[in-house]
């Protein structure tokens, strides 16, 4: 019996460093779910002050125990800038979470910033160059092209290792995004009207450079570092029928009343 017992110890101690690290994964595991479940009570805490107790204590509950499995899976977050299809006077930063959703689509969300409180001002469609030169020509007038946003740094994925960011760019160039904005932030503080199209700059002197300083000081990035290091990504030649807005006219969404039908 005092054999069995020593080479039991003696099996112990040698897969101590084993267990070891199994309980240090699942400490380690536990410790990150208490971060998220931590982050996700504080982010609902501070857009619910000043809601009554019963809405804050749902949203806590909902948040705790739902699953929302289409927002798991949005894995992307960019940041770029978007100008009214009619109005390049009007300019918004958006922030897009996106999911790939087939080989030649990704769908996102767009928000004013990625702050607990941001606000849903759209959603924005991206497709491959096949896929938009499959388009009809109609069709094609509510599309922009990618080119610019991502040879300038326009268009960034903050916090993402430069090469993995540079690699997801360089596929992400000669894609093709439709717009639509469902809350004109830069004019109202609450969602008016139809969604209005927008759509991407094309070249230099386009974007206002104050935007572009305003969101660097904010998120700590360079427009300009990015340009640079972007420069070996191929330019590709734009499809004809994006970015309508080029040859002088444009499409934009209106009100109209039409007959009901029953």
């Amino acid at each position: 019996m005092a054999q069995w017992q020593h080479v039991t110890h003696s099996d112990r101690e040698g897969k101590s460093p084993l267990v070891s690290v199994g309980w240090g994964l699942a400490a380690g595991l536990v410790a990150a779910a208490g971060v998220l479940v931590g982050r996700k009570a504080i982010a609902t805490a501070s857009i619910g002050q000043g809601h009554p107790l019963k809405h804050r204590v749902l949203d806590a509950a909902a948040g705790a125990m739902q699953r929302k499995y289409p927002l798991d899976a949005m894995s992307t977050y960019l940041n770029g800038f978007h100008m009214y299809a009619d109005d390049m006077g009007r300019q918004v930063e958006a922030s897009h979470f996106c999911i790939h959703l087939r080989h030649d689509l990704h769908q996102c969300v767009i928000f004013d910033s990625n702050r607990p409180d941001a606000r849903l001002i759209g959603i924005e469609y991206i497709i491959s160059e096949e896929r938009f030169r499959r388009l009809p020509d109609d069709e094609k007038r509510l599309w922009h092209s990618h080119h610019y946003e991502v040879k300038s740094g326009i268009l960034q994925a903050p916090g993402i290792p430069e090469m993995a960011e540079r690699a997801y760019f360089k596929d992400l160039v000669t894609t093709y995004g439709k717009t639509f904005h469902t809350w004109q932030v830069d004019r109202d503080d609450f969602p008016y009207g139809v969604p209005q199209l927008m759509m991407a700059f094309t070249e230099d002197g386009q974007i206002d450079a104050g935007l572009v300083a305003a969101r660097e000081r904010r998120l700590g990035i360079s427009t300009a570092d990015r340009r640079q290091r972007r420069a070996e990504i191929p330019t590709p030649t734009v499809a004809p029928g994006a970015n309508s807005w080029l040859n002088g006219k444009s499409v934009q969404t209106r009100i109209e009343e039409v007959d009901f039908k029953h």
